[in-house]
């Protein structure tokens, strides 16, 4: 087993995925059985006193209330430096002691010059890195920074970070597939008729203009989390679920996917206009703050893929996530085919059955027809209903505890970012030609009228 990491250094500690995720996530792990002693070091620009960065430690740990908890939340250091500085970086890696793990709690634009920064200097033994999804900007960007790390350090001290992959319900999906007989010879073209993958959001841009005006729905949750979701569903049955058999099964998954046109116009994007969600009224995406409206920024991304190989050609795979609507729903579908032949004199219920994986909450239901009370001959339709159990760890305790203990099986591999990045590669293309419109939908509406009602 690897050695463990000592010192999780934080670059972006000022950031709100800091203070509302990463830091929640650290304590996640110290507080649970998996908890060992870390040293936590904050770097980021801003003037923050020791007070004030143990206060803001402390109060993000408040959800563990565990010695150990505390115990780190008082030796919590920060230190005021440039990211993008290598003298800054010399300094920050001089104070961080045993074996270091650097988080880039940043944007993508900003990593990329951090990692060159610390390309320029002489980087201790053993340090890995830890990047925040989007992994660069584009597919040129996501290959060169690919290769810059690659010069730096091995592949498995380079940690791309997706905490999709931590969400114990994802997890799931191998226990699913791989320990029921039942389910894993269905999934196959001759018995799916589609599968749906949904991520849509309440939320609206809760002013995070900054980041998601440059991004939109398809960069900040299609190709950086649903398509590794995809590739959970889609992947052939791995030999283990060691990092090199399961990262390795989803890369070979995600390099037969493609657009189900390749010109990219098989997919849908809209934003969303004023509205009501839960009795607050939100303005339009266009006036929300820090937005610019030349940017054509969509918050409702829909694509239809094709995944090219014996098991899955022809079936369509629809993935979509959008903010600001008015059901929150994450969630797996498996829409299986219909009988091919009803004996005749059945009646009463028609249509496929499918298997639904709710992320959010954790369930699990299982459409089965069967006959209805009173006349055996008339069919209806129930549901198979179970919770899903839930992880020790949070979806980012999770994703950490794997760094600390310096496991790459919950990281994203770098042929595996770029698989991703090709993915949406001909849809952002078709999307800057307006070769697909950007349609409007009121905040805590479905959607589009003319994309109709799921």
């Amino acid at each position: 087993m690897a050695e463990r990491i000592d010192t999780l250094l934080i670059l972006g500690a000022g950031g709100d995925l800091t203070s509302r995720l990463l830091l929640p996530g650290v304590a996640s792990y110290l507080g649970s059985e998996r908890g060992e002693r870390l040293t936590v070091i904050g770097v980021d620009r801003g003037e923050v006193t020791p007070a004030q960065w143990r206060e803001r430690v402390t109060t993000a740990f408040a959800t563990e209330n565990s010695r150990l908890a505390a115990s780190v939340a008082k030796s919590s250091i920060y230190l005021q430096a440039d990211a993008t500085n290598p003298a800054d970086l010399a300094r920050v890696l001089a104070q961080a002691p045993g074996r270091i793990a650097v988080y880039f709690a940043l944007p993508p634009a900003v990593t990329l010059l951090a990692v060159k920064a610390l390309d320029s200097l002489e980087l201790p033994k053993g340090i890995l890195f830890a990047l925040e999804k989007p992994f660069g900007t584009d597919l040129a960007t996501a290959k060169s920074l690919n290769r810059r790390l690659q010069k730096m350090l091995p592949e498995e001290q380079l940690f791309r970070v997706d905490h999709f992959l931590g969400k114990s319900t994802v997890l799931n999906l191998l226990g699913l597939r791989f320990a029921n007989r039942i389910f894993e010879p269905l999934f196959s073209a001759p018995n799916i008729e589609r599968v749906e993958i949904t991520f849509d959001e309440e939320l609206a841009l809760e002013g995070r203009a900054g980041y998601y005006d440059k991004a939109g729905a398809l960069v900040d949750m299609i190709q950086s989390h649903l398509l590794l979701v995809l590739a959970l569903v889609a992947m052939e049955p791995p030999a283990s679920v060691d990092s090199e058999d399961l990262r390795g099964g989803m890369a070979q998954v995600l390099r037969a996917t493609r657009p189900w046109r390749k010109n990219g116009t098989s997919s849908r994007r809209a934003r969303y206009g004023a509205g009501t969600i839960d009795g607050r009224r939100l303005p339009a995406y266009v006036d929300e703050k820090g937005v610019d409206p030349g940017h054509g920024t969509e918050t409702l991304a829909e694509l239809t893929l094709a995944i090219d190989n014996w098991r899955w050609a022809g079936v369509p795979f629809v993935l979509r996530s959008g903010k600001a609507l008015g059901e929150a729903r994450q969630e797996i579908v498996i829409v299986f085919r219909d009988v091919p032949h009803l004996p005749t004199g059945l009646r009463g219920i028609a249509g496929p059955s499918a298997l639904r994986i709710s992320l959010k909450p954790a369930t699990l239901d299982l459409d089965l027809v069967i006959n209805g009370e009173g006349d055996p001959f008339t069919l209806d339709r129930t549901v198979l209903h179970t919770d899903l159990g839930a992880g020790e760890l949070s979806a980012y305790g999770e994703v950490l505890s794997s760094l600390i203990d310096a496991d790459p099986t919950l990281s994203v591999r770098g042929d595996v970012a770029e698989e991703c990045w090709r993915i949406v590669s001909p849809v952002l293309a078709a999307w800057r030609k307006d070769a697909v419109p950007l349609e409007t939908y009121a905040a805590g509406s479905d959607g589009p009228n003319s994309w109709g009602r799921r």
